[in-house]
């Protein structure tokens, strides 16, 4: 029997993929908002596609608002857009070897 893969949805572009496939925006206890690269930090969880274009369909249609149910200030975005840029280019240099 094969093993199940677990689905989640991304909240810029909508599309179901695999979990280990996406970047978890996590919503600590605290409030504060960061993208969790392990997936297994503690807090509330929303899923993005590895595309830049997705973080920016997040922000356009407020799919983070909706899933944390808080108002989320521009500079949280620019903070991601960051990490999301800084992660990529991580990813990028491991894909290279």
């Amino acid at each position: 029997m094969a093993k199940k893969v677990p689905l989640r949805q991304c909240v810029g572009c909508g599309e179901m993929k695999g979990k280990k496939e996406m970047l978890r925006v996590l919503k600590t206890v605290e409030g504060h908002i960061c993208l969790d690269a392990t997936g297994k930090k503690n807090g509330r969880g929303a899923y993005l596609c590895k595309q830049e274009d997705c973080l920016l369909k997040a922000r356009k249609n407020r799919g983070l608002e909706r899933s944390f149910k808080m108002s989320i200030p521009d500079e949280v975005y620019d903070d991601l857009e960051k990490e999301f840029a800084a992660l990529k280019k991580e990813f990028e240099k491991f894909e290279a070897k």
